[in-house]
């Protein structure tokens, strides 16, 4: 989904600062990125890169991705429960990682958590689905929100990268709280994906 023309100009008035930076970095792209992964397959990723540099988990993910029956697609949450669990551990995945997945998996072969139902949920429900899921946080399910069912008023709070994009938006001697995020990012509503999108980009980087 992508934000009309419209509604950017509308965002750029309502915060000039923002705006600017707007204005300076790549247009926000159109999400969710294609190829779609399925739902459990997303779900997998975001636990395994959870804390990780990006390196190793990539390494990690390619390690689980091999004890597939079929090596060229991640396992189904079916082959995953089949996996012996000695050998998923020794593709170099935690034992916290490995039940937060076998719970999801579980959860997704028991009909608890309807994957294919979640794009029709709104947000809030999305995230009480799969907080349900053990090891899945609140931040694991807004960035499944944003990057992968591509809803445009998500904003993570507790999100270093953000509250640091924050900080250099306004000048800031430090980042603020996650409270005072959460304040600030309402004059962002209905677009608050679209501004974490340009605070990452300039805690990357970006110059105001």
């Amino acid at each position: 989904m992508k934000p009309t023309k419209a509604q950017l100009a509308a965002l750029s008035r309502r915060d000039p600062a923002l705006g600017k930076v707007m204005k300076g970095l790549p247009p926000f792209p159109d999400l969710p990125a294609k190829p779609r992964l399925p739902y459990f397959h997303t779900l997998a990723r975001i636990i395994i890169y959870q804390q990780l540099a990006t390196g190793a988990a990539r390494t990690i993910h390619d390690r689980v991705k091999a004890l597939s029956p079929n090596p060229r697609r991640f396992p189904t949450a079916e082959e995953m429960l089949a996996i012996p669990e000695n050998s998923v551990r020794s593709a170099g995945l935690s034992r916290s990682k490995l039940k937060a997945i076998r719970s999801l998996a579980e959860r997704t072969e028991s009909g608890d958590l309807r994957l294919r139902s979640l794009s029709t949920l709104p947000d809030q429900e999305v995230v009480e689905q799969l907080t349900a899921v053990w090891g899945i946080g609140e931040w694991s399910a807004q960035m499944f929100l944003l990057f992968h069912l591509g809803r445009l008023d998500i904003f993570a709070p507790g999100d270093l990268g953000l509250l640091e994009g924050i900080r250099i938006l306004d000048g800031l001697g430090e980042r603020p709280t996650p409270s005072e995020a959460q304040q600030r990012a309402q004059v962002w509503a209905p677009l608050r994906s679209v501004a974490s999108w340009y605070l990452w980009r300039l805690k990357d980087g970006g110059e105001v």
